[in-house]
C-alpha cells in the first residue's frame, strides 16, 4: 500500500531456531527438524535431523524418547529407549539413561550416565550413512571393522 517493497520468507532447510517439547507434552510420531530441539516431555517416535548439518537435540532431565535418534549432535540427561546415531558427538550427562546402542564419532560420558547397549564408533560417517549402513548385530558390526564395547 505504501511502497513496492515486499518481504518474503522462504524455508531453505537451515535454521538456528530452537523447538521445545515442554514438560507434560507427549508427541506420538516421528519428528523431522532442523536447528535445535529440546525435549522436556515425551516423544514416542523417531527423531531425525532434516539435512543433517549442525542440528542438535537435547533430552533434558525429565525428557523421554521412545525411538531412534539420528542427529549430528546429541546431549542426553533424560531417558532414551532406542538407538542413538550421531555423526558429530554424543554427550551423556549424569542422569542420562540410554536403552539401546550409541553410534558415535566422539562421545563424552559423565559419572552416573548409563548405556544399556553397545557403544559403536562410526569413524565420522554421516548420519545419512548411519541410517542405511549401521549394523544391528555384533557380527555385522565386527565384519565392518568397527570396534564395540564388547569386543
Amino acid at each position: 500500500m505504501f511502497g513496492k517493497e515486499k518481504t518474503t520468507m522462504a524455508f531453505n532447510g537451515t535454521s538456528n531456531a530452537t523447538t521445545l517439547i515442554a514438560k507434560g507434552t507427549e508427541i506420538v510420531g516421528d519428528i523431522k527438524f532442523s536447528g535445535n530441539l529440546e525435549i522436556e516431555g515425551k516423544v514416542r517416535g523417531g527423531i531425525i535431523a532434516a539435512g543433517g548439518g549442525d542440528a542438535s537435540v537435547r533430552v533434558l532431565e525429565n525428557g523421554e524418547v521412545e525411538g531412534d535418534i539420528k542427529v549430528p549432535s546429541v546431549i542426553i540427561n533424560g531417558v532414551v529407549k532406542g538407538d542413538v546415531f550421531s555423526s558429530n558427538h554424543i554427550e551423556l550427562a549424569a542422569k542420562a539413561k540410554v536403552e539401546g546402542d550409541a553410534h558415535y564419532n566422539l562421545i563424552e560420558m559423565v559419572k552416573g550416565a548409563q548405556v544399556n547397549g553397545n557403544l559403536v564408533y562410526n569413524g565420522g560417517n554421516s548420519v545419512k550413512a548411519e541410517q542405511g549402513k549401521m549394523a544391528k548385530s555384533d557380527k555385522s558390526v565386527e565384519k565392518a571393522g568397527i570396534a564395540t564395547a564388547n569386543s
